[in-house]
C-alpha cells in the first residue's frame, strides 16, 4: 500500500493536474488576473512549522516549471529567513501567516500594531502582497477579527484567501488534520462552499483530476511540515498529529454548545 501525505504522492498531484490542462499558480498571480486562465490550481502552502519541508515542496515545484504562495509565521519554528529567500529565489510568493489577535489576547489595537511590525519584518525579505491567517487553535481569538476594526488594503494587501475568495466558485481543498477537509478536527481552516466533493485520500483528489471531474477552479492548502519520504518523519508527524486531532475534536465539540 502506498503511504500519503509523501512527496512522491504530491507530486503525483501535481503532474495529474498540470496533465490536464491546469495553471498551478500562486495566490497573488489569481488577485491580480482572475480570467487569465480558464482552468487554475492556486498552490497555497502554510508553514506553521519545520521550514526545511517547505523547501523541498518549493523546491519539487521548481522542477516542474510551476509556482506557489508559502505563508511563514513569526515564529521560531516557522520564520526562517535563509529559507524565505531560497524559496523566493525559486521564483515562488511569500506571504505573511498572521495570528497577532491570538497573541495579543483579542486586544485589536495591540494587534494592528504588532501585525504591521511583523508585516514589515517579512517584507525585509519578500515584497508580501497577501496574508492569510493561521488557525490558532487553542486560541479562543479568531484571527481575522482584526478586519473588522481595519484594512489591510491600506497596508499593500491585495488579498488574504478567507476573505477574497468566492469559495462556491473555487473548490477548496485542505489538509488540516492530516486528512482532506475533515471538518470535526479543524477548528478554523474552513470555509463556506456549494460543493460536496469528498476525498479519503490524495489519491483520490489525483483520480478526479485524472478523468477530467475536478472544476476548472481549485485551491490546495497543504502544510509541507506533514509531507516526506522520510519514513521516521513521516511517522513522528503521523503520530503528532493524531494527538494533535483528538485535542482539537475536543474544542470543536465544546465550541458548538
Amino acid at each position: 500500500m502506498v503511504r500519503d501525505f509523501t512527496l512522491q504522492i504530491y507530486r503525483g498531484l501535481l503532474q495529474a493536474a498540470l496533465d490536464n490542462d491546469y495553471a498551478l499558480i500562486p495566490f497573488a498571480e489569481y488577485q491580480q488576473d482572475k480570467s487569465r486562465y480558464n482552468k487554475i490550481f492556486i498552490l497555497r502552502h502554510d508553514v506553521d512549522r519545520l521550514p526545511l519541508n517547505s523547501l523541498k515542496t518549493a523546491m519539487l515545484q521548481h522542477d516542474l516549471g510551476v509556482k506557489g504562495t508559502y505563508y511563514f509565521r513569526i515564529v521560531k519554528e516557522s520564520f526562517h529567513p535563509n529559507v524565505i529567500e531560497k524559496i523566493a529565489s525559486l521564483g515562488h510568493e511569500i506571504g505573511y501567516h498572521y495570528e497577532d489577535v491570538a497573541l495579543q489576547h483579542g486586544n485589536l489595537e495591540k494587534a494592528f500594531q504588532q501585525f504591521k511590525e511583523h508585516l514589515e519584518l517579512v517584507r525585509k525579505y519578500y515584497p508580501v502582497k497577501t496574508i492569510c491567517m493561521h488557525g490558532s487553535p487553542l486560541s479562543k481569538w479568531d484571527n481575522r477579527l482584526l478586519w473588522t476594526k481595519y484594512n489591510y488594503h491600506e497596508l499593500g494587501i491585495i488579498g488574504e484567501p478567507y476573505l477574497d475568495i468566492d469559495f462556491n466558485r473555487i473548490l477548496y481543498l485542505t489538509d488540516t488534520g492530516r486528512s482532506w477537509n475533515k471538518g470535526e478536527t479543524s477548528i478554523r481552516d474552513k470555509v463556506k462552499s456549494s460543493f460536496q466533493h469528498r476525498f479519503n485520500s490524495t489519491n483520490d483528489i489525483i483520480n478526479q483530476f485524472r478523468s477530467g471531474n475536478m472544476p476548472d477552479q481549485v485551491m490546495q492548502n497543504i502544510h509541507p511540515q506533514r509531507w516526506t519520504d522520510n519514513s521516521l518523519k513521516w511517522t513522528k508527524e503521523l503520530l503528532f498529529q493524531n494527538v494533535k486531532n483528538i485535542v482539537k475534536s475536543f474544542v470543536v465539540k465544546a465550541t458548538k454548545y
